[in-house]
């Protein structure tokens, strides 16, 4: 600011000075050299510094309350006309001390660009104060003509304060600060020269901001060194995650969107987020890709023409394309999941016939005492050694040896929705005691829960068949028995599985996008796990039930044909010995048939208690089959199934 020409004037000065006769009020000097004086002051109090007889008061603590008093002895026509202009004075100082506050490190980027644009608007502001002190030097400038010239910068600059007010008292930063001013753009729509400031400081706020935006959907790379930007990354998630969790939390929650997304890329937020996605998946994968980007499709500017939106559609088309066929070609998608339908959903169930057999033994211990080392090199060999041979991928196929039972585990899917009801404490109960058998299951990557049960059910049809070869007396009930568990398994199988994969497997060859992949996939599996009954805890309890009283009943009668077949052979000894070892042999023979006579009493009755069991158990699924079919149309044909077994029995 230049001296003024009034020097002569300036005096130690407070208005309480007045009063005491320390110092000389404006009144005591005609209207024309206070009209001189007033606009001294007010040049002076435009760039935020204190005049004569003008003084500014700050409130403490309170950096936006801002007041400026005059000496109460001013002409009252000179009072009037500078109070008109003390709104521009307090907005400069406001913005002024905006742009300091906001150019530090930590307030961010969009601070940092929208402090830029605030000084070089007020660096233009200040140059025309200065022109105006080089008129008032000339004697060219009044006070009416001074307020004339301050007009034009009112309305901007007072719209600029409300907004720097507004960031200020709710310390916003990255996209509420874009947001608060195309918001105030929008209320300014009468007053067009604002409105016009107020999209030039939006743009200009937001170049930092598009910086980091082009970065995200031409590399996938996120450059947010203050966490303005609205998609966030979980780093505490990764990729070597995917084989443990059954429901990919890592493609969800890696990278996920934030609160606070700039109102203008509101609508193209999510096909932002997944473009990144992509390309960062596909640099995960090892291949790195960028989004070619000329020169018209930088993210530098937005606007009316909506160029951006374009801009952000190309690359997504790009990126979705690229990581589409990588994933379909390079990594043979549909191979991979033919190759898992042949495991895990049973498409060629040899391979699983001979592992139970060879794996009898070791799946008939305790979970804890089951060796997974061995299991994985029956599997192997069960592999190796069946038509699953011919498939390149068959070692991604491993064991898995839980220590909980099936219904607990599902237990344990906290983002399944199950019906009717969810599981409780009852059907969280664990039985008795469980094998091996009743823990396992394959695995192949990811873990599918449902295909624990599809084994149990194949591995509780294969000592049925024997026993109905080699156990006569029980016909009836192994019969009924077989006729559960085939229809049980056809249900799974040839009613859910195999139709439901055939809907997924021509979706996924038609799918445009990744994101279309995961949908039919996820649609698949929640389809398959409903209509298994997994998530039917009534049901899938009852189930169970039925299929271990066949496991129970098959492995009682396997006992006693073996001890018959025992029984047999000890009488031909006794027949073949001389006459001595005849006596002798007669009297331990005696003995252990003797028990052995006892013990299958005891296993006759459990045998008999077993049917009854299962004939009461099967009688009550019915009902519960009929009342749930109603909500659950897919249980139709279960029904109809069960319900004809009911009515053979």
């Amino acid at each position: 600011m230049m001296t003024s020409r009034f020097a002569e004037f300036k005096v130690p000065y407070s208005f309480d000075s007045f009063s005491s006769g320390f110092g000389k009020a404006i009144g005591c000097y005609d209207s024309a050299v206070q009209e001189l004086i007033v606009i001294d002051d007010l040049l002076s109090s435009m760039v935020g510094i204190e005049g004569r007889y003008i003084l500014i008061k700050r409130v403490r603590g309170k950096d936006n309350d801002i007041t400026f008093h005059v000496d109460p002895s001013m002409d009252l026509a000179l009072q009037e006309l500078a109070k008109r202009i003390f709104p521009l004075c307090k907005s400069f100082m406001l913005i002024n001390q905006f742009a300091e506050m906001r150019s530090q490190f930590k307030s961010g980027l969009v601070n940092h660009a929208f402090s830029a644009a605030l000084r070089a608007l007020l660096l233009d502001y200040q140059t025309m104060v200065a022109q105006l002190e080089h008129q008032f030097w000339l004697g060219r400038l009044s006070l009416q003509g001074l307020w004339f010239y301050c007009q034009p910068m009112m309305g901007p600059m007072q719209a600029l304060s409300t907004v720097i007010q507004k960031a200020s008292i709710n310390s916003f930063s990255g996209s509420a600060i874009l947001n608060l001013l195309q918001s105030q753009a929008k209320a300014m729509a009468g007053d067009n020269a604002v409105r016009l400031l107020l999209e030039k400081m939006t743009q200009c706020a937001s170049n930092a901001y598009l910086g980091i935006l082009e970065r995200w959907i031409y590399e996938g790379v996120i450059d947010d060194p203050y966490s303005e930007f609205f998609i966030m990354e979980n780093k505490s998630l990764k990729k070597e995650s995917l084989t443990q969790d059954y429901d990919a939390k890592y493609w969800r929650q890696r990278y996920s969107l934030k609160d606070g997304i700039p109102s203008f890329l509101a609508n193209i937020a999510g096909t932002i987020l997944t473009t990144g996605k992509y390309l960062n998946v596909m640099r995960e994968c090892g291949h790195n890709v960028q989004v070619p980007a000329p020169e018209n499709s930088k993210l530098m500017s937005f606007g009316s023409n909506h160029h951006y939106l374009e801009c952000v559609k190309a690359a997504y088309n790009f990126a979705s394309s690229e990581l589409l066929n990588l994933i379909k070609e390079k990594y043979d998608l549909l191979g991979k999941l033919r190759s898992m339908k042949h495991y895990l959903l049973l498409d060629q169930g040899d391979f699983l016939v001979h592992f139970m057999d060879i794996a009898r033994d070791e799946l008939a211990k305790k979970p804890d005492e089951v060796s997974v080392e061995k299991l994985q090199s029956l599997l192997d060999l069960a592999l190796r050694t069946t038509a699953a041979a011919a498939d390149p991928c068959h070692e991604d196929l491993t064991c898995v040896v839980e220590k909980t039972s099936l219904l607990r585990r599902l237990g344990t899917l906290k983002d399944l929705e199950v019906s009717p009801t969810t599981f409780n404490r009852d059907d969280l109960e664990e039985p008795v005691s469980i094998t091996g058998l009743d823990a396992f299951s394959l695995s192949y990557k990811v873990k599918w829960p449902f295909f624990a049960g599809l084994g149990k059910c194949i591995r509780g049809s294969v000592p049925s068949t024997h026993v109905e070869l080699r156990y006569q007396d029980h016909l009836s009930c192994v019969s009924t028995m077989l006729k559960f568990i085939n229809s049980l398994l056809h249900y799974l199988t040839f009613e859910v599985l195999e139709p439901n994969w055939h809907v997924m497997h021509n979706r996924l060859q038609s799918a445009k996008s990744i994101d279309e992949v995961i949908q039919h996939h996820d649609f698949f599996l929640d389809k398959c796990l409903r209509e298994c009954l997994l998530l039917l805890p009534e049901l899938l309890k009852k189930v169970e039930r039925l299929k271990s009283l066949c496991l129970q009943y098959a492995a009682a009668t396997q006992w006693m044909i073996s001890s018959s077949i025992d029984m047999q052979n000890t009488e031909e000894a006794i027949d073949d010995s001389d006459g001595l070892n005849k006596a002798k042999q007669c009297r331990s023979g005696s003995s252990s048939l003797l028990k052995s006579t006892a013990k299958n009493a005891a296993v006759t009755d459990s045998i008999l208690k077993f049917e009854r069991e299962f004939s009461a158990e099967l009688q009550s699924l019915g009902p519960i089959l009929s009342k749930n079919s109603q909500a659950e149309p897919h249980l139709t044909h279960l029904a109809q199934w069960i319900l004809g077994v009911r009515n053979d029995q």
